[in-house]
């Protein structure tokens, strides 16, 4: 794939590819292999890190980190031409191929439908989730109870879900990459989030790729 240098480049990408987004999971999808990604920017390098944890036990089954230049300016909606590049390179470096991905962002929740976890998966094929910190649209507040939802809306469609992941906590905005629905999606991230805010993917991608950046420096 020829990778955009400009702005509009980049936008016209995205309008291509976002018809591609499929918001069905495989028949008999059971992903046991799920895998956390994150990256971490210092000066003008992106780190990323992939960790795989088994989905039941929560054990890491392998792990992988890449250290790329930044390729793509600062651009609100086109963070995906910046974290991409290093995410697939260290996707390349596993042994096994994962059943899910976990990206930390947005995916149908974007303003053109095509945000971070949707390029990754139809990238690469792999069902994939995006989970975000911040919202990308309106919402009411889900009720203090572990796994309620409320409808993450934007220009009155709805493009993903509040989740309250744990009680006394803010919930996290799940939506959908690919390849799953958004129901789906809801209860896997739930299910890889017994004890915090984030997935437990989430967090150990994130804590793996600031030791790559730090053992860079």
């Amino acid at each position: 794939m020829q990778w955009p240098e400009t702005e509009a480049e980049a936008i016209a990408l995205q309008l291509e590819l976002a018809p591609r987004v499929d918001c069905h999971e495989p028949e008999g999808f059971s992903p046991r292999a799920v895998a956390g990604l994150d990256v971490d920017y210092r000066d003008d390098h992106v780190a990323a890190a992939v960790v795989v944890l088994d989905a039941d036990s929560l054990i890491e089954i392998e792990s992988a980190t890449a250290i790329t230049p930044v390729r793509f300016p600062y651009i609100p909606g086109l963070f995906s031409f910046r974290e991409l590049p290093p995410l697939l390179a260290a996707i390349a470096k596993l042994t096994v191929t994962p059943d899910l991905l976990i990206a930390d962002g947005h995916g149908l929740a974007h303003p053109r439908r095509f945000g971070l976890a949707c390029h990754l998966g139809v990238v690469t094929g792999i069902p994939t989730i995006g989970v975000a910190k911040t919202p990308m649209g309106g919402y009411d507040a889900p009720a203090d109870t572990r796994g309620a939802t409320t409808p993450l809306v934007d220009k009155g469609e709805t493009v993903g879900a509040a989740l309250r992941t744990q009680r006394g906590v803010k919930p996290v905005f799940v939506s959908v990459g690919h390849r799953i629905s958004l129901e789906r999606a809801c209860a896997e991230v739930l299910r890889l989030a017994p004890k915090y805010r984030q997935p437990e993917t989430t967090r150990r991608a994130d804590r793996l790729c600031r030791d790559a950046r730090a053992t860079e420096r």
